[in-house]
């Protein structure tokens, strides 16, 4: 979206990408278990192959690096289509009708603009890997994409009533039930697990911030009843059978110049009279000179229990406001869950939240208020490749009365600006976070920062204008030999600098296919290689490759030796990498096929996946198999 980034950082904290190119220009002179940890990389100096050594364990041959109408995936593998846009997710769904959609249609059919993937084997707790539940996020819409008649540059004002009530019912998530069935995956009908949440379906508030004023509104005076969830990008799987869904860019609903006490607080968030949608002239709620408090009740983790179409969502406030971008959830060895989550705007933060209580993994009810207590942290990273997890806790330091906070539910409303008053580190986009579950280790995807000055530079800092983006590994503390995600101290180093070989860092044995730009989402298979998803946006067509998955491995010889995987289609995101148990399926997301300059619902630049003539590009998801049957990669 063109104003995804908008939000005011007021932090003088050093940059993020200033602190990475310190730590890279002092890993000579650096001593000591923390700058081991910094430059813990394997010397690439000699190819390993060269050095005889065996070769890697990811054995394709690449996709296609170059852009085309349609998707791509490697030698041997097959690349199937599990469900569109507009396709039916509930039994009494009407079919999908272009020319003819409704709200109360699109309410039961599959949404727009998938993202996260979470798959939830069937029984529950079973590790099934032929059988589950898929919990499918949409993000945002494309009215250009969705309706006729409309272009990129008017589709925000030209939008009927009727067409944003459209708009509206393809938001929230999809649950759908899934069965592999000789080799091929397919949605199950009539299923009873079945489910869309919109932007019409009710879900409680809980933690800290529920019931406070600020949440309040004319249609819920009691704080703690919110109608729907917007946004949701990234999520995450609970241990218990929950998922966490993501709400990122809130900000570009809402009309109106924000007045009055909330006016700065919606300013840090990007919350300016600049919508991208038209709901604020047909709904008050998404209007802030009518309803100020209504973006409050955004930007939150929202917990949804797949296995019970009746159950409620919650959105949990303990675990902070901000624009989420992923919510993976780890055990630690003393039974407590920490839970990472970036802040996916440029000079944005880090965040993690720790529980106070442990996980009951006997007993999934017992988990219902896990994540209500306990306490929010943002990273600060020091130049020396130390981590600091700072509290956000009322009247810790400067988080009191005198600089506006008056109690907990404060500081999680304004968690940004908590952080900034913690002095916490600003990044290069934070969006994906996760623990490889082999080695513990954490990997956050910086997808880039074009907004970062020359003057923030030093000669050893050479990412100013980072077009391409990073990744970072970070490692927790060691205790009885187990990593420990709830320690206050982490190491971290630089894992890979993403661009063009001659600009990004990689294994020398790369390809000229295995570069890419923007790492958004991961994933890791049950091996603990790490899969990466890109979303270049508009830079697509200068890059002239297409966003995709890459893949490689995070210890050895081989380290980060990216290989290129899965081509999305034309104009496409690459969004939810999941995998089944076995490793045997990849799921991935296509969001936003055909969303390059000039492409219209009328004229679209591809109609993937249907290629049939009147039919709109449609975000699909797909099911990734090999045609062996084999684990993918191999």
């Amino acid at each position: 979206m063109s104003n995804d980034d908008i939000g005011v950082n007021p932090s003088t904290e050093p940059s993020f990408s200033a602190l990475v190119d310190m730590a890279l220009s002092r890993r000579t002179v650096l001593g000591g278990i923390a700058a081991a940890a910094l430059v813990r990389q394997v010397d690439f100096s000699t190819p390993a192959r060269a050095a005889g050594m065996a070769g890697p364990s990811l054995t394709f041959a690449e996709a296609p690096h170059s852009i085309g109408e349609s998707h791509q995936v490697a030698p041997g593998y097959d690349a199937s289509v599990l469900i569109r846009w507009g396709d039916k997710v509930l039994a009494d769904a009407p079919s999908f009708d272009p020319l003819g959609q409704s709200a109360a249609a699109q309410a039961r059919q599959f949404g727009y603009n998938n993202d996260f993937l979470g798959y939830c084997p069937l029984p529950a707790g079973s590790g099934a890997s032929d059988h589950g539940l898929l919990v499918v996020n949409h993000e945002y819409t494309d009215s250009w994409l969705m309706f006729p008649g409309l272009t990129e540059k008017d589709g925000a004002t030209k939008v009927t009533r009727e067409q944003a009530q459209i708009e509206l019912a393809a938001h929230g998530l999809s649950v759908i039930e899934i069965r592999k069935l000789n080799g091929h995956w397919r949605v199950v009908e009539d299923s009873a697990y079945a489910r869309r949440i919109t932007l019409d379906t009710a879900m409680a508030v809980s933690g800290p911030a529920a019931g406070h004023d600020r949440l309040k509104t004319k249609d819920d005076p009691s704080g703690r009843l919110v109608l729907g969830t917007l946004n949701n990008c990234a999520g995450g799987l609970t241990p218990w059978g929950t998922i966490l869904t993501a709400e990122e860019n809130f900000h570009q609903y809402f009309a109106g110049v924000p007045q009055g006490p909330e006016a700065a607080a919606h300013k840090r968030l990007g919350l300016v009279g600049k919508p991208e949608y038209s709901w604020g002239q047909y709904f008050d709620r998404f209007d802030v000179t009518r309803e100020p408090n209504e973006p409050n009740r955004f930007g939150w983790l929202v917990e949804v229990d797949p296995y019970d179409p009746k159950a409620q969502p919650v959105k949990r406030t303990a675990l902070g406001r901000f624009k989420h971008e992923a919510a993976n959830v780890v055990v630690n060895a003393n039974g407590r869950v920490s839970v990472y989550s970036g802040d996916d705007e440029r000079f944005e933060y880090l965040y993690r939240f720790v529980s106070r209580d442990r996980v009951d993994l006997l007993n999934r009810a017992n988990n219902r208020r896990l994540l209500d207590d306990g306490i929010l942290y943002v990273a600060k990273f020091h130049a020396d490749g130390r981590l600091t997890w700072l509290p956000l806790i009322f009247g810790n330091g400067p988080l009191n009365p005198g600089n506006g906070f008056h109690s907990q539910a404060d500081v999680v409303i304004e968690a940004r600006r908590a952080a900034d008053l913690m002095g916490a580190t600003p990044m290069d986009r934070p969006e994906d976070v996760e623990t490889n579950p082999v080695t513990g280790k954490v990997y956050m995807m910086c997808t880039n920062n074009t907004n970062r000055k020359a003057e923030q530079t030093d000669a050893a800092n050479p990412r100013a204008n980072n077009v391409h983006g990073h990744v970072i590994e970070m490692v927790p503390a060691m205790v009885d030999g187990q990593p420990d995600h709830t320690a206050l101290d982490y190491t971290w180093s630089v894992f890979l600098l993403a661009g063009p070989k001659g600009q990004g860092r990689y294994h020398p044995e790369t390809s000229e296919s295995g570069w890419m730009s923007a790492p958004d989402n991961l994933a890791f298979d049950p091996a603990g290689r790490l899969w990466i998803s890109t979303d270049q946006g508009s830079a697509q067509a200068t890059n002239n490759i297409p966003d995709g998955m890459y893949a490689m491995e995070t210890e050895g010889p081989f380290r980060a030796l990216s290989k290129f995987f899965y081509a999305c289609p034309r104009g496409a995101e690459m969004c939810g990498p999941m995998f089944t148990p076995d490793g045997k399926t990849l799921f991935v997301a296509v969001q936003h096929p055909g969303e390059n300059k000039g492409s219209t619902f009328d004229a679209p630049s591809t109609r993937f996946p249907d290629f049939q003539p009147g039919m709109p590009p449609r975000p699909s998801v797909v099911a990734i198999t090999k045609k062996d049957g084999g684990v993918i990669g191999s």
